[in-house]
């Protein structure tokens, strides 16, 4: 099933949703094939925010004074 398009928040979780369904029924995300469940969500949440344009570093950095 192809990935939506688009940058909100329902959108990725939902393309999460969709590449985690797909690595239960199959054992594989697009080529790669992780072990665990953990590893899964960590590559489908990366493949999802890489779709949308995002990255997991949203926080703000502190300036040092």
């Amino acid at each position: 099933m192809p990935l939506q398009k688009g940058s909100s928040q329902a959108v990725v979780s939902s393309n999460i949703k969709t590449l985690v369904h797909e690595w239960e029924k199959d054992g594989s995300i697009g080529s790669s094939h992780p072990a665990t469940k953990q590893k899964a969500v960590n590559q489908a949440v990366a493949i999802s925010l890489k779709k949308a344009g995002k990255n997991r570093n949203t926080q703000p950095r502190k300036r040092e004074k």
